[in-house]
């Protein structure tokens, strides 16, 4: 495109820029993703306290079994120990998270202020005047200008774009791992309760009845196996639930941040330029 084309564009672009600034449904929309992922967090980040509040119980819980009158103890929590220190760093993750969320609703909160939203739109308004009628942009406020745009634009762009990746390509991943999760700290309570209760049961007086009873005892390597296969899952659930997390709250964002910061530069410097041509050689007679 010529330089003569480029410099109404340029000016058309930085008008709606400045136009865009003012808008709140931009502020509104974007708030509302921040608190739609806000609240993911804080549910994924109370079920993995309460898996690992059912690990700890389980790796402190001892069953003894009394058949016939025979001790038979049985510790199933040492099987847990992995899923333990995984459980802990995911919960480091969703802290974070959190923090994340938090720290993007208070930056919108800053970028929707009318002092910034005006400090932007004249700032714009002075470089669609400066393209239109000088032809270039200052260094110095291209530099200023930039600065203006990633506050107020880029925390909304950075929280649509990746609730929009969210939505198309990991909302089916989280909710199935989510609900796998909770079902796994469920599954490993349950068994424990069963086996406690049957652990804790009076024996019977009659000789017959024990016989009964020792025969209705959970067979403890498959009891151990059950709760190592609750753990596995888990840990599945957890790896893809981190996987997630770090795509939308830091991937996701640092990549288009980094691609409006090159289209900024790209447009402030195609604005640098916009009215400036080469010297003419002087023809050499």
């Amino acid at each position: 495109m010529s330089i003569q084309a480029r410099r109404p564009l340029l000016v058309f672009f930085l008008l709606l820029t400045a136009l865009l600034a003012w808008l709140p449904q931009l502020d509104i929309v974007a708030k509302e993703r921040v608190d739609a992922g806000l609240k993911r967090a804080l549910i994924s980040f109370a079920t993995a306290r309460t898996l690992n509040g059912v690990v700890s119980t389980l790796q402190e819980t001892t069953l003894s079994f009394q058949p016939m009158g025979v001790g038979v103890t049985t510790a199933p929590g040492q099987v847990l120990d992995p899923i333990n220190d995984l459980i802990e760093q995911f919960s480091s993750l969703m802290l974070g998270a959190t923090v994340s969320f938090g720290l993007q609703k208070a930056l919108l909160a800053i970028g929707a202020q009318p002092t910034v939203k005006a400090c932007i739109a004249m700032a714009l308004l002075a470089a669609a005047l400066a393209v239109a009628w000088r032809g270039q942009m200052p260094r110095f406020a291209r530099v200023v200008l930039t600065a203006l745009l990633l506050v107020r634009f880029a925390v909304p762009v950075a929280a649509l774009g990746s609730d929009a990746v969210f939505h198309a390509f990991l909302k089916d991943d989280y909710q199935a791992s989510q609900q796998g999760l909770a079902l796994s700290a469920g599954d490993m309570h349950g068994l424990v309760t069963d086996a406690r209760q049957q652990a804790s049961a009076a024996a019977p007086p009659y000789l017959a009845d024990r016989f009964k009873q020792a025969i209705k005892l959970p067979d403890i390597g498959a009891f151990a196996e059950q709760i190592k296969q609750s753990a596995e899952q888990a840990i599945n659930h957890l790896i893809q639930l981190i996987v997630v997390f770090l795509l939308q709250t830091l991937v996701v964002p640092l990549l288009l941040l980094w691609l409006m910061i090159a289209a900024v530069r790209a447009g402030l410097g195609s604005a640098a330029t916009a009215g400036w041509a080469p010297p003419k050689q002087a023809a050499i007679r």
